[in-house]
């Protein structure tokens, strides 16, 4: 199948550092490289690729300090992929909901993973503009938000190339955190946490500008303790080592996370997680066995406190059996193809062609659904 792969362009794929999104974009594109797929990978011209290249930019807007061109570069990179769109059987898009115009008039079939929070305001006016998009939500709670009658495609939980992290059977002395520091990550919980228990807790994340005031106000006054230890931001390369030999990782999270990448990575290492009940969390953590999921400060001290009693090895299991690139793969290559099946049939070529027909417009509302209203463009691009 010829499949292309439109990332976001803030980072390289994979990320030099922080970046969930882009890091899974690029397991995907090189599990589908090995599969025999032909793909082609719409990225920042730093990525690494077995794949086709096609570079956007330099490198990836965040390390570039050029975030506020993200928009502009953003539009770019959409006319690039319409140029070239008859070349792919199927384009899937990583970048939020920016492409619809694009894709509603395209006749390649597209599909677009969302990797973020779905609650923001405006976001239920901007996806019921395009209710025929075909969409994958990265966990069923990050669906919550928004209309149920959008056209959903599936559910597909995040996987990992199973030996990107080893196994530690032992684990260490000391808790972890990996991510970034904002309020909605509360970090401050997991510090609270450390010290109940007085274990050392070490700090592996970035302060992206926008929570710098978060940063300064609230964690920083914090971090003068001898059990806290801020590492910064890490590379993959030593996610390993950090993760592998924690006692736990420590997720006390308040929003709706849409995944949590780093709980799959934790496991992966054997390494169980104590975590806040909110978003995936329930969907990836298994309560009791790969860790804890708890409600309240209380229960995560508690929590934390038995956390040897989890069985390292339970927790690569259920990491083998449910979060590979593999398993993920496999159910994206099913998407794929009961969309291009769906775009080959000729009842949707029918549809297609007597929706251009009716109202000119080139644009196919193949399930009996009315035609949607026109998108409000300046609600559409300022809702976040």
């Amino acid at each position: 199948m010829r499949i292309a792969q439109v990332s976001p362009l803030a980072e390289a794929v994979p990320p030099r550092a922080y970046g969930g999104t882009e890091r899974v974009i690029s397991w995907l594109t090189e599990e589908l490289v090995r599969r025999g797929h032909e793909v082609t990978l719409f990225a920042s011209a730093d990525s690494i690729t077995k794949a086709e290249l096609v570079p956007l930019v330099d490198e990836g807007l965040r390390l570039a300090g050029k975030l506020d061109t993200f928009l502009i570069e953003q539009m770019v990179e959409l006319e690039a992929v319409s140029a070239r769109a008859h070349e792919f059987d199927l384009i899937h898009y990583h970048c939020d909901y920016y492409h619809f115009p694009w894709s509603q008039r395209s006749h390649t079939p597209t599909l677009t993973t969302l990797h973020g929070r779905l609650d923001l305001p405006g976001l239920s006016r901007a996806f019921g503009a395009y209710p025929e998009m075909p969409l994958v939500s990265i966990s069923e709670a990050q669906r919550t938000p928004l209309d149920a009658d959008l056209n959903w495609w599936a559910t597909i939980h995040h996987g990992l190339p199973q030996d990107s992290l080893a196994f530690n059977r032992h684990g260490g002395d000391y808790f972890a955190f990996l991510g970034r520091i904002s309020c909605e990550k509360r970090l401050d919980r997991a510090i609270t946490i450390a010290r109940a228990l007085s274990m050392p807790l070490k700090i592996a994340a970035k302060v992206d500008p926008t929570d710098r005031k978060y940063f300064e106000t609230t964690i920083e006054p914090l971090l003068d303790d001898p059990l806290i230890e801020m590492v910064g931001e890490i590379c993959e390369a030593d996610k390993n080592e950090f993760l592998g030999n924690a006692k736990a990782l420590l997720f006390p999270i308040d929003w709706p996370e849409p995944f949590g990448l780093v709980m799959i990575e934790s496991l992966a290492c054997g390494t169980p997680v104590v975590a806040y009940r909110n978003g995936s969390v329930p969907e990836v953590l298994v309560d009791g066995e790969t860790g804890f999921v708890v409600d309240n400060m209380d229960d995560a001290i508690f929590a934390a406190s038995q956390i040897e009693s989890i069985d390292r090895a339970k927790c690569r299991a259920h990491f083998e059996r449910c979060f590979s690139v593999e398993t993920m793969t496999q159910n994206y290559e099913r998407a794929y193809e009961r969309l291009v099946e769906r775009a080959a049939a000729p009842s949707s070529r029918r549809t297609s062609a007597s929706v251009r027909s009716h109202n000119g417009s080139g644009i196919g509302h193949g399930n009996g659904r009315s035609k949607a209203p026109a998108p409000d463009l300046d609600s559409l691009f300022n809702t976040q």
